[in-house]
């Protein structure tokens, strides 16, 4: 699966970067359209292990609480040429799956961040992610149970490059932390990510 995600990952980027190359649209240009769509895909690594996959070839996967795949898709707002503000909500999975079984980790994330432009290029920035809807989800001959977690706000700080104005690439962490429903029991999910951003 972790094979598979940076694999996505890197042709998503290559993809997006061909298709959006362009030359640079100057800041003020931006006025004429200070709010624009956002869609974005990445990878991400950390957390705690949950779980083990293992496979009738002897390999076996960890299911984490920071991994693996992360989407996003939301509004991305600039408020003047220093400061942008993006709220987004996401789909993030850490899974193993099998002809036979499948084991997920998966929530839900909203995020709402402000970003501080260092220049036309760069912005730095955080804020809040809530999560909710986390689950370990198992099935076939993995089933071990469903396993709920409660909802859980994180802090969030990342960087973002701006190839052009359709297109930036972030680097993220992510300080999770996820509590069962039904054990007392708290699965760390802090994480780094990198993501790969379009704007339209």
């Amino acid at each position: 699966m972790n094979k598979i995600a940076l694999a996505f990952a890197l042709a998503l980027a290559s993809s997006l970067g061909a298709a959006q190359a362009q030359t640079w649209v100057p800041v003020q240009d931006l006025a004429t359209k200070p709010l624009r769509f956002v869609v974005g895909a990445g990878i991400t690594y950390g957390g705690e292990k949950i779980v083990t996959a293992e496979y009738t070839d002897g390999d076996k996967i960890d299911i984490d609480g920071g991994g693996t795949v992360a989407f996003l898709a939301g509004l991305d707002y600039r408020v003047n040429p220093q400061f942008s503000v993006q709220g987004t909500v996401g789909y993030h999975v850490d899974n193993a799956a099998g002809s036979n079984g499948d084991i997920r980790f998966e929530r839900v994330p909203f995020e709402l961040l402000g970003y501080y432009h260092v220049n036309d290029k760069v912005r730095v920035g955080g804020g809040l992610r809530y999560v909710t809807g986390a689950a370990l989800r198992t099935s076939g001959v993995a089933d071990i149970g469903d396993y709920d977690f409660k909802d859980t706000t994180s802090p969030v700080a990342e960087i973002e490059y701006l190839y052009s104005p359709q297109l930036g690439f972030k680097l993220r962490y992510v300080n999770d932390k996820f509590k069962m429903e039904d054990f007392n029991e708290t699965v760390k999910g802090d994480h780094i990510g990198v993501l790969v951003n379009f704007y339209f």
